[in-house]
Formats: C-alpha cells, structure tokens, sequence
C-alpha cells in the first residue's frame, strides 16, 4: 500500500519505476469447478513489490526485538 502511495507522489520518474515495479505470482484467472449443484471458485493473487519485501523483514526484526 505505500508503494502505491510513493509511486503516485513520487517527483522523478526513477523513483515511480522503482516502486512501481511488482510481481504477481498467483491463480489468474481463478479456477472454477461447476458440480452442477454448486460452482465453486479457487483463487488467489499476491502483489509483491520492494516495500512489501522490506516490509516483511522489517516486522519480523520487530517481532523478534520486542
């Protein structure tokens, strides 16, 4: 979510490329099963940018600190 925010007040256009850069490893489209009775639908999407890396080692320093 801060990177979204970053790349849309970002001045230059490096930092916007930077920031705006993801990957999105997942089920696109989702898989859907019709039984006939029921239609079931099985998916997910992740999107992966530098900030949520950092993010996440920076919660886990956290955690580990306190």
């Amino acid at each position: 979510m801060l990177g979204e925010i970053l790349t849309v007040f970002s001045p230059s256009e490096q930092i916007h490329t930077i920031f705006a850069r993801s990957l999105s490893p997942g089920i696109d489209p989702p898989l859907t099963v019709n039984l006939i009775l029921i239609k079931v639908t099985f998916g997910f999407l992740f999107k992966i940018n530098l900030l949520t890396i950092l993010g996440i080692f920076l919660g886990i320093y956290l955690y580990k600190n306190i």
